[in-house]
């Protein structure tokens, strides 16, 4: 899957990204985001990451637009890292952007939909995240 970020009036195409329900928030990578001018500032807060592959340092960056296919978010607050897990990952779709976006997850098919893409017996469900 791909995303489009769009910073200070210039935008990028992101392949390779991932949709990780176990991520709190959405996290791109570095190198990913170079062409847009995104790096780390002196002025930034760093963050350290815990995940299955260990400890990352991020920082955080409030991007222009983030699409997901036909959805977006405006002025949307990404997490920037190296992302350097040995494979080809170039981001990571938390929660905090899919449920912005509204997005729906079937993992019985592992797909990601939206509004009117969503099957009908999906659109009649609905889980609220924390909720028992």
């Amino acid at each position: 899957m791909e995303v489009q970020i769009t910073y200070l009036g210039r935008t990028a195409l992101v392949p390779n990204v991932v949709v990780d329900t176990g991520s709190a928030r959405t996290v791109i990578a570095s190198d990913a985001l170079a062409a847009l001018g995104i790096a780390p500032s002196p002025d930034d807060t760093l963050y350290a990451v815990l995940g299955v592959g260990g400890t990352e340092v991020v920082f955080a960056c409030s991007v222009g637009w983030i699409h997901v296919g036909d959805r977006g978010a405006r002025d949307f607050e990404i997490e920037v890292g190296a992302m350097d897990y040995g494979f080809q990952v170039n981001g990571r779709l938390g929660p905090n952007l899919l449920r912005q976006t509204g997005a729906l997850l079937d993992l019985g098919c592992l797909e990601l939909a939206y509004g009117k893409h969503v099957p009908a017996v999906l659109r009649q469900v609905r889980v609220e995240v924390g909720q028992p």
